[in-house]
């Protein structure tokens, strides 16, 4: 057993006895409820791939299969969020997340990078920007959430499932420079702190926010379009949410 896999087991040990939760026999998939809150909206779009696709295009692709994984799994309560607008309704995500009573919130999001690493190039005539830097996911919890633990026994297992899909994360987000300077809560597995993130800190819910990659690497812009990774990324939620579901006490 590889020392990850021990760490996450330990992980979710602690988890365990802080909450004084028996861990469940089996996961009651039909009662528990995932958000998939789809990052940003046609209004305010998020970042710009490298071959100028509007992030929120990706997002509301992946979240899709996501959500199909999961409801052929036996999640029949899980949920797309969309956001109301553009920057405006980004305050309301929480209180929408909360009026839908989740017993877990992933936040669905594509990644890109700080101006000092961007280049220019030509695609069908107009120039884009794109940086082959960095590739790879990373997500992100808020200390500020009020199931703090939880959140972070959730990211941990699901930072388990992309790296056992051989999916490496990036850690472009610790760079010291503007913008970036993030830390990390689990520098072994792509984990980051963000604590001040409203989406995170106010949802009551344990809540994780994925970067399932980088739409300005143009080689990885083009795979994240894909099914392949697409499923593979889906498959790794999935698998996590099991994981997670299991831990819960009874839901009824």
């Amino acid at each position: 057993m590889r020392s990850g896999r021990l760490a996450t087991i330990a992980a979710f040990g602690a988890f365990l006895l802080a909450n004084a939760m028996p861990a469940s026999a089996q996961c009651e998939r039909a009662a528990f409820r995932i958000v998939l809150d789809v990052g940003h909206s046609p209004e305010s779009p998020g970042a710009t791939s490298a071959r100028g696709i509007d992030e929120y295009r990706f997002n509301l692709s992946l979240a899709a299969i996501i959500e199909a994984h999961l409801v052929r799994q036996g999640y029949a309560e899980t949920r797309q969020m969309l956001s109301d607008g553009g920057r405006a309704g980004l305050g309301l995500r929480a209180a929408k997340a909360n009026a839908l009573e989740p017993n877990l919130f992933l936040s669905v999001h594509h990644d890109s990078v700080q101006k000092t690493y961007l280049k220019s190039w030509v695609v069908d005539g107009a120039e884009q920007k794109f940086s082959d830097r960095f590739a790879g996911w990373s997500l992100f919890v808020s200390r500020a959430n009020g199931r703090f633990r939880e959140s972070a026994a959730f990211a941990t297992v699901l930072a388990d499932r992309l790296l056992d899909a051989g999916l490496p994360f990036t850690t472009h987000h610790a760079e010291a420079i503007r913008g970036e300077n993030r830390r990390f809560l689990d520098a072994a597995r792509g984990i980051y702190r963000f604590d001040e993130l409203a989406v995170l800190k106010a949802t009551e819910a344990p809540a994780v926010l994925m970067e399932a990659g980088l739409i300005i690497n143009r080689d990885e812009e083009q795979r994240l379009a894909g099914p392949e990774r697409q499923n593979r990324i889906a498959r790794a939620v999935t698998g996590a949410v099991d994981a997670f579901c299991a831990l819960q006490p009874p839901l009824r």
